[in-house]
C-alpha cells in the first residue's frame, strides 16, 4: 500500500493525467477547427506542443527516479 503513494508513483500518475489532458485538449481543438476557429486551434496547438515537450522530460525524470 505504501508503494501506491511513493514519489515515483505519484509523479507517474501526474504524468498520466497530463497525457490524458493533452488528448482531451486535442479532441476539443479538432472540433474547434472544424467549426472554423482556426486561430484558437493554433493557440491550443502551441500549448499542446509545450505539453508534449515537457512530457518527454518528465518521462525521462521518472525513469531515473525509478532506477
Amino acid at each position: 500500500m505504501a508503494h501506491e503513494y511513493s514519489l515515483s508513483d505519484v509523479l507517474e500518475r501526474m504524468y498520466e493525467n497530463q497525457l490524458a489532458l493533452e488528448a482531451a485538449l486535442m479532441e476539443l481543438t479538432l472540433r474547434l477547427e472544424e467549426q472554423g476557429s482556426v486561430e484558437a486551434g493554433e493557440n491550443v496547438r502551441g500549448a499542446l506542443e509545450t505539453i508534449g515537450e515537457n512530457a518527454g522530460h518528465i518521462k525521462q525524470g521518472l525513469a531515473r527516479l525509478k532506477r
